[in-house]
């Protein structure tokens, strides 16, 4: 394993191969929460990962624009493989910032991986399909993480560690109300705010994997359908929560690896271009 300091972060990189893997997390994690993969995947793939700035412990609590985080992207993308595009990993807020960066930077990205955060999250479609009570749901505990990034301090911690030990986040214990600046970003329109929540459908192949077992999901089933109708596009439900990675790890694993395989050229297709 090899560490790079690049954009503010710390990029651990494990494996080797071809194609290079950047695993983006969320919400309340760290680049550990991609352990499994990582240690199922390298042995085939080159794997980089990162705390996303403001999660790791002693960064400011500051709050980050989306440019700024997409330039973090962009920094370690350029840094860790010059002139060759990428394929990202995502899960949760890494999803929401990945599809920016992909939309952005399209050149630096040669396939997606999202996990449990759809392309149009927060839209019209998909909150008619949560109904009014996923709609309270979400909104209940996105605004009280907002609120305990803002109160900060132990109290501020108190509060955003209770709410991820009531999800059993994987890193519940380590929560800390600075990780949650994204939503303060989002509900607050701190350092700029997200604007509006725009439908996001890839120019590149990707696959999406989604746990059933919650209370509603973060995409529509219109959105599936238009995913799965997309060339070199696939869908698959595991039977897990929101963290798919830790839950459903073997199942999640052979489907990222089986995928990533049938996206490499094939032999004849490589001699015809040949």
């Amino acid at each position: 394993m090899s560490v790079l300091e690049v954009g503010g972060v710390t990029v651990h990189i494990e494996g080797q191969g071809e194609q290079t893997l950047v695993f983006v997390h969320g919400w309340p994690d760290s680049h550990q929460v991609w352990d499994s993969q990582v240690a199922a995947l390298s042995a085939s793939w080159r794997c980089l990962r990162f705390t996303l700035p403001g999660f790791a412990p002693g960064d400011d609590g500051r709050a980050r624009s989306l440019d700024e985080i997409v330039a973090t992207l962009l920094a370690v993308v350029d840094a860790a493989s010059p002139g060759q595009p990428v394929v990202l990993v995502l899960h949760d807020w890494g999803c929401f910032f990945g599809y920016r960066f992909a939309e952005r930077h399209g050149d630096r990205v040669r396939a997606i991986v999202a996990i449990d955060i759809g392309g149009d999250a927060g839209s019209r479609a998909n909150r008619a399909e949560m109904g009014w009570r996923g709609q309270a749901g979400a909104l209940a505990y996105q605004l009280t993480l907002a609120l305990a990034w803002r109160l900060g301090g132990r109290a501020g911690d108190a509060v955003a560690r209770a709410l991820a030990g009531a999800f059993r986040a994987p890193a519940a214990g380590e929560t800390r109300a600075a990780m949650g600046w994204p939503y303060a970003v989002q509900w607050f329109g701190a350092a700029g705010g997200f604007g509006r929540p725009r439908v996001f459908l890839p120019q590149c192949p990707m696959l999406y994997v989604y746990g059933t077992r919650k209370p509603f999901m973060f995409h529509s089933r219109r959105w599936l359908e238009r995913l799965q109708a997309s060339p070199g596009c696939g869908v698959l439900a595991l039977d897990a929560g929101h963290w798919v990675m830790i839950q459903q790890g073997p199942a999640l694993n052979a489907a990222i690896a089986g995928w990533l395989d049938a996206q490499r050229p094939q032999p004849a297709a490589m001699a015809a271009r040949a």
